[in-house]
């Protein structure tokens, strides 16, 4: 469970008597062979690790076929656990323009699954998200799971790079939920 912490020198801010709203947020880390996608749901500071996963689709079949793939089980996703944001690695800039273009499209497969069951999508990019989660821009992925596991108290971490990224995602969202109210 996350709780943010006060600032010892600012005072307090009184307490809001209006409930809190609910939330929950699937985190998407695209990627056309493994997509990755990790949940949290809070209420205000607290929030809390649901479920987490690969969308992989077999290197052998065409890349039409890998993009349905995606776009099914982020859709499979979205339908299990109803989430109510949507948040997604940001393009990055490659040297290798195929590989970027590759990487768009599996973006935008995720986005449309998004976009099509009407969830809000926000983008952030990989250095944002690392600055998030581990207060260093430049973190390998290993620190990024290791504090995935820290924040969110899990007793094992993903074994996979890609599903830890997306739970990063999805919590990189909830620390900049004062900034929801206009998607990106």
């Amino acid at each position: 469970m996350y709780h943010a912490a006060a600032s010892q020198t600012a005072p307090r801010a009184p307490r809001s008597t209006a409930v809190a709203t609910a939330y929950c947020i699937l985190g998407v880390d695209p990627g056309s062979n493994c997509t990755g996608y990790g949940l949290v749901r809070g209420t205000g500071d607290d929030v809390h690790y649901v479920s987490s996963g690969t969308i992989a689709a077999a290197r052998a079949t065409s890349r039409h076929e890998r993009l349905r793939e995606i776009f099914s089980g982020i859709e499979r996703v979205i339908r299990e656990y109803q989430p109510t944001h949507f948040a997604i690695e940001d393009v990055f800039y490659s040297k290798n323009p195929r590989s970027a273009l590759v990487l768009g499209e599996a973006r935008g497969a995720a986005i449309l699954a998004a976009a099509m069951a009407g969830i809000p999508v926000f983008e952030y990019s990989a250095r944002e998200v690392k600055q998030s989660v581990t207060g260093n821009g430049a973190a390998d992925k290993s620190q990024v799971s290791y504090m995935m596991g820290k924040i969110l108290g899990l007793s094992e971490l993903p074994e996979r790079a890609d599903e830890s990224d997306a739970i990063a995602i999805a919590m990189c969202h909830a620390f900049k939920r004062r900034e929801w109210s206009v998607a990106k």
